[in-house]
């Protein structure tokens, strides 16, 4: 039971996403479509003609019916694949995809963030920290509430714009830094490559202090 659990959170994840940005797709197609001349003067010509070729309610309710059972195993058939590598190029390819069409990357982004997020993803982490990485570089990672066989503290520092894949590091609680943060600001940021976040990440300091501070001998 859990597995067929995991199954459909998996392919929720990466089937809702897709249906989003179609559906958003289809939507801006028929709006320009109802733009031009021929199809307002076709409006125009059947206004107040109600069709009489309805299917009965049985036949409908069976193809709603069908249609369910049909989304249902795409989602199981496509969560049982997420458990293979195959899966997780799959995924990677349509993220890729999906990122490299302007307008479409910020739907896509944002659906997919929401369905992680409702499903319990963003749940399973706890509150976001910082990890300097190398060189001064700082990143974002998250607590996962475990703890390594040494004591150290698992943290999972997820690649952006896709938070499924990353890394898991084992550190010090004096090797990473706390912050104010919550877990959905810090996957906002990291979901939208950067963009998707407004607030500052630190005060900024006045350039005049910094060079009254340069020519401070001290």
């Amino acid at each position: 039971m859990a597995n067929w659990k995991r199954d459909i959170a998996s392919g929720l994840v990466v089937v809702v996403p897709i249906v989003a940005s179609f559906y958003v797709i289809v939507w801006l197609y028929g709006l320009v479509a109802g733009l031009t001349p021929e199809a307002i003067v076709s409006a125009e010509e059947i206004s107040g003609v109600v069709p009489e070729n309805q299917a009965p309610p049985v036949a409908e309710l069976l193809r709603v019916g069908l249609a369910l059972l049909v989304f249902v195993l795409l989602v199981l058939a496509i969560g049982y694949l997420m458990r293979t590598a195959v899966g997780a190029l799959f995924e990677a390819a349509v993220d890729d995809v999906a990122n490299r069409v302007p307008g479409l990357r910020v739907v896509y982004n944002a659906s997919k963030m929401a369905t992680e997020t409702a499903l319990g993803g963003a749940d399973e982490l706890q509150e976001p920290v910082k990890v300097n990485t190398w060189d001064g570089m700082r990143m974002t990672a998250f607590k996962t509430g475990k703890q390594a066989p040494d004591g150290r503290d698992v943290l999972f520092l997820p690649t952006a714009p896709n938070i499924t894949t990353g890394f898991v590091i084992e550190l010090e609680d004096d090797e990473y830094t706390e912050t104010d943060e919550t877990v959905e600001e810090a996957l906002t940021r990291i979901l939208s490559a950067g963009f998707g976040d407004a607030e500052e990440i630190g005060p900024s300091v006045p350039a005049d202090s910094l060079a009254d501070d340069e020519s401070d001998p001290d």
